[in-house]
């Protein structure tokens, strides 16, 4: 069933390995919920500090991020949010783009009285958080995103994964038009039609960002560096041995390189210092 094909992102994402006792994305003693926009925004905070937005992957929601929250929130005021239609947060309605959950976060921020924060995004949500420094750039201290894409070709995603999603929607298509079946086809028909940036709308992102993804990932390594070579204050890392999902097989590389991003000072190297 194709259903069972788009849940194969959430059963990689509680085979994760992590033990906590904490179910992330449905913990009431962390849950809020936001009306805003003719949505209710459902997001989890933990920890205290600097806040720290972090935004999921196509097909996920809150529980993607069960091996980074604990390790952030130790230093940090994590907000986890369900993306638009994603999880707890219930969209009914046919549109979305991710312009909509850029202000949908910016939202959250705004009834949260934050005038910035950290942003981590995967996936679709690293395409967010790109739009979300462009469309909101004072919200955004700084960026990380792992494995975005900026545009919806086999240039911009894996050939075979941009025609295996072509095949999806045609099943999904075809099946009976339920609430649910017609929210899958939603979400993953996004990933097809969207996103729209230019490299050169990459240029009017000034916090530093940190690009990433696996050197096998269903996002092009050279399309993951066209995007860091396009932000003028960016860092690019490629994982060796990993395919889109870092932050899960790769959990402690991932959570020490953020870490450390978010916790030295943007350096541009040029010059000589290539050198060393």
């Amino acid at each position: 069933m194709p259903n069972k094909l788009l849940l194969l992102l959430l059963i990689c994402c509680n085979c994760s390995g992590s033990r906590s006792q904490v179910v992330y994305g449905d913990n009431k003693a962390a849950g809020h919920y936001l009306a805003t926009r003719g949505i209710r925004l459902y997001y989890e905070t933990y920890g205290q500090g600097t806040p720290l937005l972090m935004l999921h992957i196509n097909g996920g929601s809150i529980n993607i991020f069960s091996n980074q929250i604990p390790y952030f929130s130790k230093h940090y005021r994590v907000i986890a949010v369900d993306s638009r239609a994603h999880g707890k947060t219930v969209d009914a309605r046919d549109s979305l783009t991710f312009e909509m959950m850029a202000d949908d976060f910016n939202a959250l921020l705004d009834s949260l009285h934050l005038d910035s924060c950290y942003v981590v995004g995967w996936s679709d949500g690293g395409i967010s958080g790109l739009l979300l420094a462009l469309r909101h750039p004072e919200k955004v201290k700084k960026l990380v995103v792992s494995g975005p894409n900026l545009w919806p070709d086999t240039t911009g995603l894996d050939p075979f994964i941009f025609h295996w999603l072509e095949a999806m929607v045609d099943s999904m298509r075809r099946l009976p038009p339920t609430p649910r079946t017609r929210n899958d086809l939603k979400i993953v028909e996004l990933d097809l039609k969207e996103p729209h940036m230019t490299l050169e709308q990459l240029h009017a992102i000034r916090c530093p960002t940190l690009v990433m993804g696996g050197d096998h990932d269903a996002i092009p390594s050279y399309h993951l560096w066209q995007i860091s070579r396009n932000i003028p204050k960016s860092y690019l890392w490629l994982v060796p041995g990993s395919g889109h999902f870092v932050a899960v097989y790769k959990k402690d590389y991932f959570n020490t390189v953020v870490s450390d991003f978010l916790q030295t000072p943007y350096i541009k190297i040029e010059g000589m210092g290539m050198l060393h």
